[in-house]
C-alpha cells in the first residue's frame, strides 16, 4: 500500500523516513489517522488534525464528526492547504506533523495570544502524532528537522511552535515538549499561564 522508503535516517535498528505532505500521500495520512494515531485514546480519534484549520468554539468542535474533519482534512490536502511531514518506518506511517504557515491557521490567527504575525514570515509547528509503539524513539524529533528544513528551503524567517507546560500526558503534550524546542535550538518568545511561544531563526 505505501511507497518505499526514499531515503533513512534513524539507527540500525529503526530506519526512519521524513516525507512532506502531499497529495501523493493521502491515502498514507488518512491510513494513519483511520488506524494508527489514536489506536490508544479513542476520544480524539475524529480530529485528523483539522482542529487548527477551523476557528469554532468547544461546543462547535464537539459537534462536527469524524467523516466531516476526515474529509475536511482530505480536501486541504489535495489542494495544498494542509502541510506537513509524515514518518514511515518498513514504508508505513508511523508518525505526522502538522507544519504550515501561520496565517494558514484559522484557530491561530483568531487567537489574540497568537496571531500577531508581524512582517515576519512565521511558520507555525502546531501538532505531532506518534503511533503509540513509537513514541520515545526520536521520531517527533525527526519530524522537527524536517519541519524546519521544509520552511527553510521557502524562505521562512521563524519556526514557531507552543509547548505545553510539563506534567501533561503524552496526548497533552501533541504540541512536543519545550525540552526537545530547545535541543533543536529554539528559544523562549513568549510565556503565559500553560504554554509557551518558541521560535528558532531560519
Amino acid at each position: 500500500m505505501f511507497d518505499p522508503p526514499n531515503s533513512s535516517i534513524g539507527d540500525e535498528k529503526m530506519k526512519v523516513t521524513v516525507k512532506p505532505l502531499s497529495p501523493e500521500w493521502v491515502d498514507d495520512f488518512l491510513y494513519f489517522f483511520d488506524q494508527v494515531a489514536f489506536s490508544d485514546n479513542p476520544d480524539w480519534a475524529s480530529c485528523y488534525c483539522y482542529y487548527y484549520h477551523i476557528a469554532c468554539n468547544g461546543k462547535q468542535w464537539a459537534k462536527r464528526g469524524k467523516e466531516e474533519n476526515r474529509e475536511c482534512a482530505r480536501e486541504f490536502i489535495l489542494s495544498g492547504e494542509m502541510n506537513g511531514h509524515l514518518a514511515y518506518t518498513n514504508g508505513s506511517p508511523v508518525g505526522w506533523c502538522n507544519a504550515n504557515h501561520k496565517a494558514s491557521y484559522a484557530r491561530l490567527t483568531a487567537e489574540k495570544n497568537l496571531s500577531d504575525l508581524g512582517s515576519e514570515k512565521v511558520g507555525s509547528i502546531v501538532c505531532f502524532v506518534i503511533a503509540p509503539s513509537y513514541r520515545r524513539k526520536g521520531i517527533a524529533r525527526q519530524l522537527l528537522e524536517g519541519a524546519c528544513a521544509g520552511f527553510k528551503s521557502k524562505e521562512y524567517d521563524y519556526a514557531e511552535a507552543y509547548p505545553r507546560k510539563e506534567g501533561l500526558s503524552d496526548a497533552q503534550h501533541y504540541h512536543g515538549p519545550l525540552s526537545m524546542y530547545k535541543k533543536a535550538g529554539f528559544s523562549v518568545h513568549k510565556e503565559f499561564s500553560d504554554y509557551f511561544i518558541v521560535r528558532k531563526k531560519l
